[in-house]
């Protein structure tokens, strides 16, 4: 069993090193994600849509090009354990899901997914034994189609330098950047030197 080009093993050995543990949403993810590669056309250029921030877009990011950072992943926070990838052109593209009615035939991951029993409750190696087996039996798949106009990326536009901070933001923010305008999430800010 493969997962992109990984054996499943080498798969959970590339997961516990970039996540730090085998992480059952992003062994699922790996799953989800494969699934979704292998019904796109070949050599056809993808974004993909997280509709989680949770694990999924770890998997989207190990197993495609797609990152945060290059804006071929996008995340929507809906809470839903799916992945969309489609065209970027034209909006053509698969979405594939953990579906809650399959996971009925396996009760570890019934329970672990829809927080049934706590996390020190919880049998890991049955969670992961079961997440093996089960691969793609897990999963549903649709044909859909995004509508583009509402997830090309946005152009930065014009920079400003914040009268607040001295530090440049998005022009497009206002008078001042955001942190300024009290969206900051930190309590205390004290310079250091760079030693």
């Amino acid at each position: 069993m493969n997962i992109g080009s990984y054996s499943y093993e080498e798969y959970v050995h590339l997961v516990e090193s970039f996540h730090g543990s085998p992480a059952p949403g992003l062994l699922i993810g790996g799953f989800i994600v494969d699934l979704a590669l292998k019904k796109l056309p070949e050599g056809e250029f993808f974004d993909a849509l997280c509709e989680t921030s949770t694990c999924l877009p770890d998997a989207v990011q190990l197993l495609t090009p797609c990152t945060v950072g290059n804006g071929w992943l996008r995340i929507l926070e809906f809470g839903r354990f799916a992945v969309t990838l489609y065209e970027k052109n034209n909006g053509q593209g698969v979405r594939v899901y953990l579906d809650t009615e399959k996971l009925r035939a396996w009760s570890e991951i019934n329970q672990w997914y829809l927080k049934v029993k706590k996390k020190r409750e919880q049998d890991h190696e049955l969670l992961l034994d079961q997440i093996k087996e089960a691969g793609y039996a897990l999963l549903s798949i649709q044909r859909v189609r995004v509508e583009p106009e509402k997830l090309r990326r946005r152009k930065q536009g014009p920079v400003a330098v914040c009268p607040g901070c001295g530090e440049a933001y998005p022009a497009r923010h206002g008078d001042t950047c955001k942190g300024c305008q009290g969206e900051s999430p930190y309590v205390e800010v004290v310079a250091m030197e760079m030693t």
